[in-house]
């Protein structure tokens, strides 16, 4: 498989992801903790069916100490007993911020409220963020048909 056209040597797109990447360093700067934010990342990606971003985020979770265990569950966070409260709001706000279309009204006061319960404000506007950064990638690859397969942990700095 070969991408539709090459956003690695595209000098606008390398403008765009050069900004869309200063975002990515913004919400590790909020203190989200690095597992939920690659679980959002991994969430996001399986829904969108972005298998580029699939590949990254799973190589980067493992490079970062994420278990196996957890990686195959993310799918089926909810019947998984291997998340914490914590996780599990991120991954429910994740599912209904990806889903924004399919619920009248966007995400729930009821997702919302829990995953306040779990995160500060800080925290909060760190995983919303990311959501928000992973559905724009998630968009794009899927767009160009961006194949998967060959990422390197830390291939992008």
């Amino acid at each position: 498989m070969e991408a539709r056209l090459n956003v690695f040597t595209s000098p606008t797109a390398g403008k765009a992801l050069k900004h869309l990447t200063a975002v990515g360093k913004a919400i590790s700067d909020t203190g989200l903790p690095t597992a939920t934010q690659e679980l959002v990342r991994i969430r996001a990606s399986q829904i969108n069916g972005c298998g580029f971003c699939l590949d990254m985020h799973t190589k980067e979770a493992v490079a970062a100490g994420e278990t196996a265990t957890r990686l195959h569950l993310v799918a089926t966070w909810r019947e998984a007993t291997v998340f914490t409260e914590a996780e599990r709001a991120a991954l429910a706000l994740t599912e209904e911020g990806t889903r924004i279309a399919d619920a009248a009204g966007g995400v729930s006061d009821d997702v919302w409220a829990e995953a306040a319960k779990h995160y500060d404000e800080e925290q909060l506007v760190g995983l919303i963020t990311a959501i928000a950064l992973i559905n724009s990638f998630n968009r794009l690859n899927v767009i160009v048909q961006q194949p998967a397969g060959d990422y390197q942990p830390g291939q992008f700095g």
